[in-house]
């Protein structure tokens, strides 16, 4: 789903998309509330969703969304990388951000990279924004994370290892060389991290760690 104020940007974002054999456009809106009454009545495994918007802004139709679909992955479209609007949405639950005057391919990758679970973000991009985003992460806990992420209790310590180093921003590679194993190693306890966690990807499992004092 296509989710823009400007008719003309979300044309051309779905010519761009309808190029690529495995991806369709199945609904555009104009704004957030449009957005989600769609949503109630279609199928759609991600959202290209702008921030500012007439009617309902994308951040709290993220937020929305997500609380009722939340198999649903969301991308804001943004001007600039480091917009507050960007760290507020990922907080609402987005998987990352795309810039708008992003090369079609890149736009097209994009898609299929949180169609399967991955962010859009590349893991140092993740780190600066998630600790620009901490204030909005933020939640009161007695002890890093204890009881404001009970989930966290169900990972082994290396599984928290991980997820700590993720929220510092290294890479699978890194993390593997860190640790002396193999990257399918580390894929492997990310996968776990995710599941376990209830995450639909890896910047919401960081945003988690972040919320649950376990990263600072």
């Amino acid at each position: 789903m296509l989710v823009d104020d400007q008719h003309l940007v979300r044309a051309g974002f779905a010519m761009v998309l309808e190029s690529a054999d495995d991806l369709t456009v199945v609904a555009q809106a104009g704004d957030g509330q449009e957005a989600l009454d769609l949503l109630a009545t279609i199928e759609v495994d991600v959202v290209l969703m702008d921030v500012r918007m007439p009617v309902l802004d994308g951040i709290e139709a993220t937020r929305r969304a997500v609380a009722s679909r939340p198999g649903v992955r969301i991308v804001v479209l943004t001007t600039f990388d480091l917009d507050e609007s960007v760290t507020a949405a990922i907080a609402a639950g987005a998987s990352g951000f795309l810039l708008k005057d992003a090369a079609p391919e890149d736009l097209i990758e994009a898609v299929r990279t949180v169609a399967r679970g991955d962010s859009v973000i590349d893991p140092v991009s993740t780190r600066r924004l998630l600790a620009h985003a901490a204030p909005l992460l933020a939640a009161p806990t007695t002890a890093p994370g204890s009881a404001a992420a009970p989930e966290l209790d169900l990972l082994t310590p290396r599984e928290r290892e991980v997820l700590v180093l993720m929220g510092e921003g290294l890479t699978n590679a890194e993390i593997a060389e860190r640790h002396v194993v193999s990257e399918a190693t580390v894929k492997t306890h990310v996968g776990h991290v995710l599941a376990k966690t209830g995450s639909r990807d890896r910047v919401q499992a960081v945003a988690l760690a972040f919320r649950a004092g376990l990263v600072r």
